[in-house]
């Protein structure tokens, strides 16, 4: 039986995600469903297409994963489904798939058309999840939509290379649970930029010359732990998704501070690498 994901902004407070998931087994009793996030900041694409890229890939191929995210149809934003890596996404076209049709190509791609059939007011539980019922019992994307060519681009996601390619310039695209900094410039852009020169990672007045791909790689454990610098040590890393993240060794927002804060960055603020030759 085939998994299907819920990723929205819904939050838990309200019945959204209960209705949502009584649907889904109102009409496959025995699916598994599964809550990949439910605290997205309200309408933020962005954050959604950022988290749904780093977990749809722990899931088996031929799960199903449902967007609920600024999903309301309107004349500007319609709804698709799309194959892609194996996986199947069922969302509104605002964005969110093009940070994962960067790198891979779609294998299947349709608008929607099963509205004329559906009274709703409630997208996400009426249309999504009866597109997402028909995948699961093996129905194909030509039943329930008509073929479309890409999807809406999300430009905000794309660093900038200056001319010399001595820079690159990132924003801030997710601030995580422990308030650490994540920005749009991957592992792969900086080597193909960098070619092993120095650099400097530059944000709101704060430098760092050595970027790491685990925290506790940045600290030196040789030294006696009284000798250590780390509470409060500013780094920045190469996170498991491939992204670079400014963060604060073993930093909780609530006591010791985090990067965000401590940074004072948010969401769409710059974060710059020099390269130096």
């Amino acid at each position: 039986m085939a998994i299907i994901t819920l990723t929205t902004d819904f939050g838990h407070k309200d019945h959204f995600v209960g209705a949502v998931k009584g649907a889904i087994y109102g009409e496959l009793e025995t699916i598994k469903i599964v809550d990949i996030s439910h605290e997205i900041s309200p309408f933020h694409i962005t954050e959604a297409a950022y988290i749904i890229q780093n977990a749809y890939q722990s899931f088996p191929a031929g799960s199903i994963h449902i967007i609920g995210v600024d999903s309301e149809l309107t004349p500007e934003t319609n709804h698709i489904a799309i194959k892609l890596d194996e996986h199947y996404f069922i969302c509104a076209n605002n964005g969110i798939m093009s940070l994962i049709t960067r790198d891979i190509v779609p294998q299947e791609l349709v608008e929607i058309n099963i509205h004329d059939h559906i009274t709703t007011n409630f997208t996400v539980m009426d249309v999504f999840v009866q597109a997402a019922c028909h995948i699961a019992r093996g129905g194909t994307l030509g039943v329930i939509g008509k073929p479309l060519k890409e999807v809406k681009p999300l430009k905000e996601m794309q660093p900038l290379i200056n001319e010399s390619q001595k820079r690159i310039m990132g924003n801030v695209i997710y601030v995580d649970n422990y308030g650490n900094v994540v920005c749009n410039i991957t592992k792969k852009l900086f080597e193909e930029i960098g070619k092993g020169r120095p650099f400097k990672v530059e944000a709101r007045g704060t430098e760092i010359n050595a970027i790491y791909n685990t925290y506790s790689e940045a600290i030196n454990f040789k030294l006696d732990k009284s000798q250590r610098e780390e509470d409060g040590k500013k780094l920045a890393i190469f996170n498991s998704g491939g992204y670079l993240e400014l963060a604060i060794y073993k930093s909780n927002p609530a006591t010791v501070g985090s990067a965000a804060t401590l940074f004072g960055l948010d969401y769409k603020d710059t974060i710059t690498i020099n390269f130096i030759d």
